[in-house]
């Protein structure tokens, strides 16, 4: 889970710089019977505390902290300060419970779901992402089923305030995390929409990412790249050399990798599976010849698809939750690569190699396996969406005979940032119906013709087009 990192720090950067729309609108602005706004009820949840609010047309929105238990199973023993937002409509709409899997945007942005129901939408930031994280940081309590009643314990805290139905959703991590939310508590959210997730149910069995980038595209795009990651590593010496120069300026260093011997291999391995996860096949005419490029034309492409910065201290530092989890109950795909295994000195490294050592781990072989049996016996009202071009997608949920009323979707040709939009047109229709019927707010019209449904809720450029706009931005390694 490599590539999505570098792009979901972007995305918080990006939020981050975002202006959002001054407005005076409106949005639940009827006070509770009780007299109390919006603002006031929520702050009346115990252990709920107000960073800021800040305007937006149609909506109010609000970055918070709820204190949460480091260990839900021993409340006593500690707490910390867990940020989320809430992008308030009406407390007479259904909410979507959003989480990246990562951090948390502090600018307003609305998930899929949320535009498709106009609804309200709860976005939590992840345990141990910072600054969510307990200190000092007992790394032990990081794990799906803390993470899971993180959400549980935030549900329930806001469920009285926000009464009507809720639906989980998120993508790649974020996806992942909703489904294990339903696995372990489900019977809080009446439907759950998760994008792009793997699952990884036997950790050291990656032979599916091996046999899709053996196939994906077309192979003289296969080929093209391929070239290019062994004409970087027979290159290693003059690269390494524009690498070190570029570590310097920015004062990067190598010490959790262990080298920048290491961490250059890295990012050239990264580089078919980053194109794929985020380019286009349209983006095939722009790999180089890689045998008549310059040092400076090959160096530069490689930063583009996988970012040189990505494995210094300074780039892994804020994704140590992320490789902790993949190294300790997740997995990671081992792709093998072999056009590469005679000029590779380290293979490609395993989770550890990104977590410094000091911070303890073990895997537990258990943990994927029971969450891939649970939904395939047990789901109910969840809808899964891939992308046919998404390297993640190669080990999808399933669904078995136990299942009901849930769906497994695949956008042609689409990557990592498959949507529901991306379907083809009947089944963009109806997995739409269906999410509005499950959030209770179904048209007359879409009842009676679920092909005719269309999101509720107007696009809106700035709330609904960031992650685009990221991800033609965007190239490089991790979930």
């Amino acid at each position: 889970m490599r590539t999505v990192l570098r792009w979901l720090l972007s995305l918080v950067v990006l939020a981050g710089a975002v202006t959002v729309q001054a407005g005076s609108a409106a949005a639940d602005q009827e006070p509770a019977r009780d007299g109390r706004d919006i603002l006031q009820r929520l702050l009346a949840v115990e252990g709920v505390e107000l960073i800021e609010e800040k305007p937006y047309d149609g909506y109010r929105y609000f970055v918070l902290t709820y204190t949460q238990p480091v260990d839900h199973r021993h409340p006593k023993r500690g707490t910390f300060e867990q940020r989320f937002t809430v992008l308030h409509k009406d407390t007479s709409r259904p909410t979507v419970l959003h989480t990246s899997g990562y951090g948390v945007s502090t600018s307003p942005g609305r998930s899929e779901p949320t535009r498709i129901i106009d609804g309200n939408q709860i976005s939590l930031e992840y345990r141990y992402f910072t600054p969510s994280r307990p200190e000092p940081a007992d790394w032990s309590k990081l794990t799906i089923w803390q993470a899971a009643s993180d959400q549980h314990r935030l549900f329930t805290a806001l469920k009285p305030v926000y009464g009507k139905k809720w639906l989980a959703t998120g993508g790649s991590k974020g996806g992942m995390t909703a489904t294990y939310y339903e696995r372990f508590y489900p019977r809080d959210m009446d439907a759950v929409v998760a994008y792009v997730a793997p699952n990884d149910v036997v950790d050291d069995e990656d032979s599916a990412y091996d046999r899709f980038l053996g196939q994906v595209g077309t192979a003289e795009c296969r080929d093209a790249l391929h070239a290019v990651q062994r004409e970087a590593l027979l290159r290693r010496a003059p690269l390494s050399e524009r690498y070190a120069e570029l570590a310097e300026k920015a004062g990067a260093t190598f010490t959790t990798v262990g080298s920048l011997d290491k961490a250059f291999e890295a990012v050239v391995m990264d580089l078919a599976w980053g194109f794929w996860q985020y380019a286009d096949e349209a983006d095939c005419a722009r790999v180089p010849e890689a045998r008549t490029a310059s040092d400076a034309e090959l160096f530069a492409y490689v930063d583009e698809i996988s970012g040189w910065s990505f494995y210094t201290d300074q780039g892994l530092a804020p994704y140590t939750p992320y490789y902790y989890q993949a190294g300790t109950q997740l997995g990671s795909p081992g792709i093998a690569q072999p056009h590469l295994a005679d000029l590779s000195r380290y293979g490609y490294q395993a989770p550890r190699a990104f977590v410094p050592r000091s911070i303890p781990m073990r895997f537990e072989r258990h943990a994927m396996r029971d969450v891939d049996t649970w939904v395939r016996h047990h789901a109910r009202r969840m809808m899964f969406v891939y992308g046919e071009n998404d390297p993640w997608s190669a080990e999808p949920f399933r669904l078995g005979t136990g299942a009901r009323d849930s769906y497994v979707l695949t956008a042609p040709g689409a990557n990592h940032g498959a949507n529901v939009a991306g379907l083809v047109p009947e089944e963009r229709a109806r997995a739409t119906a269906r999410i509005q019927q499950w959030a209770g707010v179904a048209p007359a019209t879409a009842q009676a013709d679920p092909e005719s449904a269309r999101p509720l809720a107007a696009y809106d450029d700035t709330l609904d087009s960031l992650d685009e706009r990221l991800l033609r931005k965007h190239r490089g390694g991790g979930l």
